[in-house]
């Protein structure tokens, strides 16, 4: 009988693992023989080879020079980190559609609040084809669609913070630009949400060049901490994590314009924009 394998279960990690047992059968290694020539402990092995652990890059390099594999198994890494990534985000956005209580830090304008318009032109590519625009059509709707999250009912507490430097980085079109200046004026008004500018005076920060912060909380007060910048995103969900990045969020809201200011500082900028 054939084998049928269900593609949308079958992770990166578990064909890395499957390709490293491979590697290591063809070569005649037991897992004892691999952990004293590698250097890498046994019980170690074993589990990237069952796709328990993902290991440093580092790792791979080191058992492709072993089995001269060339960069395979750097390549297939790549990938299963990349999965690790997609499995934490949408771990994340399961919990951020539950939330009770919300705290955002971004650098940029952040997605929940970007317009229709701000968020396509964020997402194109100038060298796009037809076929990519659909691909961006679709993102900017999902894009869109999450933020029905911030009108649910019971609606969540949500609190922004956003760096000055999002508000004096305009986009291509200044009608775009000053529709998302209002459209970040007007949720700010909204009875459950708070917007605050965190102004350069404030100077360095503890989440300074880090990506974006976000803190959730659920009905039964669990909570976590997820971190995003260029290199993916991280979901954590240890209480001591989740309080330190807690710590620094407090921080920044005391650095931060209180909201009346942070409100004008919007409208000051969006008059500057239109004049």
């Amino acid at each position: 009988m054939t084998e049928v394998i269900d593609a949308e279960r079958v992770s990166g990690r578990s064909v890395l693992g499957r390709t490293l047992r491979h590697l290591r059968e063809k070569a005649g290694k037991s897992l004892g023989q691999l952990a004293e020539e590698s250097g890498y402990d046994k019980s170690y092995l074993s589990r990237l080879e069952s796709g328990e652990r993902l290991s440093k890059v580092t790792v791979m390099e080191d058992l492709d020079s072993y089995y001269g594999s060339g960069d395979l198994l750097a390549s297939l890494w790549r990938l299963a980190r990349l999965d690790a990534f997609k499995d934490k985000y949408k771990e994340f956005m399961r919990l951020e559609s539950t939330a009770r209580i919300m705290h955002k830090y971004a650098p940029n304008i952040p997605g929940l609040l970007q317009t229709e318009e701000l968020a396509r032109e964020l997402l194109s590519d100038p060298r796009a084809t037809d076929q990519d625009m659909d691909v961006v059509e679709e993102q900017v709707a999902a894009r869109l669609g999450r933020q029905l999250l911030l009108r649910r009912s019971p609606a969540p507490s949500v609190r922004f913070i956003i760096d000055e430097l999002a508000f004096r980085r305009p986009s291509a079109s200044t009608e775009t630009w000053a529709g998302q200046l209002r459209h970040v004026e007007s949720v700010a008004g909204w009875p459950n949400v708070v917007v605050q500018v965190l102004p350069f005076s404030a100077g360095l920060h503890p989440l300074m060049g880090k990506g974006s912060l976000t803190l959730l909380w659920q009905e039964d007060e669990s909570a976590v901490a997820y971190t995003e910048g260029d290199s993916g995103g991280l979901l954590l969900d240890d209480p001591h994590d989740v309080r330190q990045h807690r710590l620094s969020y407090d921080r920044l809201r005391d650095l931060a314009l209180p909201p009346p200011e942070s409100l004008t500082f919007i409208r000051d900028v969006l008059e500057e924009h239109t004049s």
